[in-house]
């Protein structure tokens, strides 16, 4: 069977310009198709801001702080906190009070609440495992909630940081001799309020927080103690102290008797009347 014949195609054939023209047209694509995803990848990552949380804030104030900080509807963290998710220790029943620890984080368009809740109880679990922190409240008898409890109270006591190590030995002393710990710090935080005026009828409200009528460390930490608090609350400074108050800002008085702690709490009260505050009626530690 003969083929039917066909007369060859004439084939089209570029000149070196056309040839050069192609070459440099299919770099230039590879070039940007390639240059695309490089762009992409290679944005400046977003620069995290940071969210600051001081030695002593409560839980409610670092609820407010991350709900600012990550332009949330107020309670949001609050709501976060109480669905869980933290590694807290059980003693704690859930309560992240004392374990957000302070430090500084970073936030970014990504973090969230519950994220950054996880990561403070996190970090407040680091420190309390630290091997001094660890050490000292095992040697004393102290779990790791009961260290941060106590931290939390010479947190809020404390005028300054030299003082941490004296107050500790109060609430040592106090508890070794089944004395109430009487520290206004803990009825603040069942009032829900910081003051320095503790007047006699407070100490008298029905709450187990009021450490005037009930012995011990209170239930719960009052607030968020740094690592110096920490530190203070398993090696507190050696010595005998029942009482301490501070007459006027960087000067604590501790003393062995309720004789001596009576003429500081008189130095207390002059000096508030010096300047014109009306004096509390005088507290016991």
């Amino acid at each position: 069977m003969r083929h039917e014949y066909r007369p060859p195609q004439n084939r089209s054939r570029l000149t070196r310009r056309g040839r050069l023209a192609l070459f440099f047209g299919t770099l230039l694509a590879i070039g940007v198709a390639t240059l695309i995803p490089v762009l992409r990848g290679g944005e400046e990552p977003e620069k995290p801001r940071q969210l600051v949380i001081p030695e002593g804030w409560r839980a409610s104030r670092v609820y407010a702080a991350i709900d600012t900080a990550l332009k949330l509807p107020p309670g949001s963290a609050k709501t976060a906190a109480a669905a869980g998710g933290s590694a807290l220790p059980e003693e704690a029943k859930g309560n992240p009070e004392g374990y957000l620890f302070p430090a500084t984080y970073p936030v970014t368009s990504k973090s969230t609440a519950a994220g950054l809740l996880a990561y403070m109880v996190e970090t407040a679990n680091r420190k309390l495992a630290t091997p001094a922190v660890a050490a000292g409240g095992k040697a004393l008898g102290m779990t790791p909630y009961q260290t941060a409890t106590m931290a939390s109270v010479i947190e809020a006591e404390a005028d300054t940081p030299a003082d941490m190590g004296k107050v500790a030995r109060v609430v040592h002393n106090r508890l070794a001799k089944s004395m109430p710990l009487q520290m206004d710090s803990t009825i603040n935080y069942a009032l829900n309020r910081s003051t320095v005026d503790t007047k006699l009828s407070d100490t008298r409200i029905d709450s187990p927080f009021n450490s005037y009528e009930r012995q011990g460390l209170p239930p719960t930490p009052i607030d968020s103690p740094g690592m110096a608090a920490m530190a203070a609350a398993v090696a507190p400074t050696p010595g005998n102290w029942l009482y301490f108050v501070t007459v006027k800002p960087g000067d604590t008085r501790f003393s062995a008797t309720y004789e001596e702690h009576k003429k500081h709490v008189a130095e207390f009260n002059r000096l508030r009347a010096a300047a014109g505050r009306a004096a509390p009626a005088p507290t016991a530690h």
